[in-house]
């Protein structure tokens, strides 16, 4: 009777946690009883996989059904579209509820739109020119020689945490540090993760991000948060889910699965 008694409780508390969730959204989105979200055209690895955010795969497609199921959405309730960056975050009316595109939250932005809490904070990362032989540790950083933009938050990490045993060039900007790992004048440069995954991919051929730094080791960092038109109701239900997320550990296991395992970038040891 006792055992019957409690089955009947938990379920009623998930109910209850239901309704809650359902109650929140209801009649806050532009469709009614959907939730539609936005990704770039197109999205690109290890954001969303093989530009289909509707298989769940990458780190913002599987957050943004993570974060749908904790608002009290069904997988099939979930709507994509697709937006430029820059047709985001101009003002005015928006045809979704959220856009998740590694929008960094800025004081500037934030005047025109909303953002959510942040769902990610972006850590410093080491690109490479080639990770042969080459170990995620701080006696392999030491050993390699560096270039850093003079005005980043990347030079004090370099100088002063990793300290290189040969003299760090500087740079006045990104396109001279990656010129000067193409010329082979530097093995290494830090930059953020998303800034170095791209580099790695697409500017610098034959380069790797070998590992990266957790966030609290970054001064400054960069915030990723969901966008949302200015003033929007929904962005209380939004922000309590993500709360949720972070207390129950949900958004870790998800950073670490698609920003740590499968794009191959492990923590600095």
């Amino acid at each position: 009777m006792h055992k019957v008694l409690a089955i009947s409780i938990i379920a009623s508390m998930i109910a209850v946690g239901g309704a809650q969730a359902q109650s929140c959204h209801e009649g806050k989105t532009i469709s009614a009883g959907k939730l539609t979200i936005a990704t770039g055209n197109p999205a690109y690895y290890p954001w969303v996989l093989d530009d289909a955010p509707e298989s769940g795969q990458g780190f913002e497609a599987a957050v943004a059904y993570a974060l749908a199921g904790k608002m009290g959405f069904m997988q099939g309730d979930v709507i994509w579209t697709r937006t430029s960056f820059d047709q985001a975050i101009q003002p005015g009316a928006k045809d979704f509820d959220l856009n998740m595109q590694q929008f960094s939250i800025t004081e500037q932005r934030d005047k025109v739109v909303d953002f959510s809490l942040p769902y990610y904070t972006a850590p410093m990362a080491v690109l490479v020119r080639g990770a042969d032989g080459l170990t995620a540790d701080m006696a392999t950083l030491k050993r390699l020689k560096w270039g850093v933009v003079a005005t980043t938050t990347a030079l004090p990490v370099v100088m002063e945490k990793i300290a290189p045993e040969s003299p760090t060039l500087i740079y006045d900007d990104n396109v001279n540090v990656v010129e000067a790992m193409k010329a082979g004048q530097i093995d290494a440069a830090l930059f953020d993760l998303p800034t170095a995954l791209y580099l790695g991919a697409v500017v610098l051929e034959g380069g790797q991000v070998l590992g990266q730094f957790t966030a609290d080791e970054t001064k400054n960092p960069d915030h990723f948060g969901a966008l949302m038109t200015e003033g929007n109701p929904l962005k209380e239900c939004v922000d309590a889910a993500l709360t949720e997320m972070k207390a129950d550990g949900s958004l870790s296991a998800i950073e670490a699965q698609w920003l740590q395992e499968a794009a191959g970038v492990p923590l600095i040891q």
